[in-house]
């Protein structure tokens, strides 16, 4: 176990991480549970003889490191590989959980027996199978842009909200450039707002009051579509955004297109593989509600 300074960050943890995972545990002197998962941590880099290096950041004192990893709560431990973030977890958990992390990113130990490669349709998989498989494929290639977008999407559909801001955390400075992964952070940003951290989840009755009252208050309208994205209600949501955009097609810089866009992008389902030189079906709500939206934006 290393302790990690901005001094000694690139040697310690980005460049140590091409030769074998690094695990980066993010804790402070005052924290009870990192008190608990620390010894946990030593234990198991001991036990794993080699196959992962252990290094701890102090996060009061390392303010830039944690901001740097998108710290929210200690303790938070990421894995990294090849100089990029792969995965993490918060909290204090217990050794078999730890256990299990571990052992879906490390490399086989020498005398044991490497495990059968995943199957390439992830569609015929049970969804832990399938998040498991998504795992893997962020681990083995961190710059896969599309299998980090369906692991984060699969993370947020299953309510792991806090593990899909850890695995988006590496490509969040990407939102600019790659549509769906600002897609992505558009729906994570609808989480946050239906369930601020430490309030109660907001309610929809007060936005319908608003809207009742005046049809183009389109930000009551565009707060309704949120909770309704974060609800998973995907066409209730979009037929609330189709609202605006009948009403005001340029809003808030096209704020209600973008999330519509967005929600396509999220619900749109991997296309089924078919014989060469045939065109996949695309899925009818997906096609429904692409034609309407281009029937509004071009009218």
């Amino acid at each position: 176990m290393i302790d990690v300074t901005l001094e000694n960050f690139e040697a310690e943890v980005i460049n140590a991480s091409a030769q074998l995972p690094v695990l980066v545990d993010f804790w402070a002197p005052w924290c009870g549970p990192c008190k608990v998962i620390g010894p946990l941590l030593e234990k198991l880099e001991a036990d794993y003889a080699g196959r992962f290096k252990l290094v701890k950041i102090d996060s009061d004192q390392e303010q830039q490191l944690a901001a740097a990893f998108g710290v929210r709560s200690i303790p938070t431990c990421v894995l990294l590989m090849n100089g990029q973030p792969v995965d993490g977890f918060m909290g204090a958990l217990p050794e078999g959980k730890l256990r299990e992390f571990l052992d879906k990113h490390l490399p086989p130990a020498p005398d044991e027996t490497p495990e059968e490669p995943p199957l390439d349709d992830t569609d015929s998989l049970d969804p832990q199978a399938r998040l498991e498989k998504l795992q893997h494929a962020v681990a083995a290639d961190p710059a896969n842009d599309d299998a980090r977008f369906d692991y984060v999407k699969t993370l947020l559909l299953a309510g792991r909200i806090d593990d899909a801001k850890v695995a988006f955390a590496p490509v969040i400075a990407k939102t600019a450039l790659v549509r769906r992964f600002d897609s992505l952070q558009r729906l994570m940003d609808a989480i946050d707002f239906a369930v601020p951290p430490g309030q109660p989840p907001r309610q929809p009755a007060a936005l319908d009051a608003r809207i009742a009252l005046n049809r183009r208050d389109f930000e009551a309208r565009f707060d309704r579509a949120r909770l309704l994205m974060a609800g998973q209600q995907w066409t209730a949501a979009m037929d609330e955004l189709l609202e605006i955009l009948m009403r005001d097609k340029a809003w808030n810089e096209e704020l209600a297109r973008k999330t519509y866009v967005a929600i396509l992008d999220v619900i749109e389902p991997p296309k089924p593989k078919v014989a060469e030189g045939q065109i996949p079906p695309d899925d009818p709500t997906v096609a429904t509600y692409r034609r309407r939206l281009s029937s509004v934006v071009l009218s």
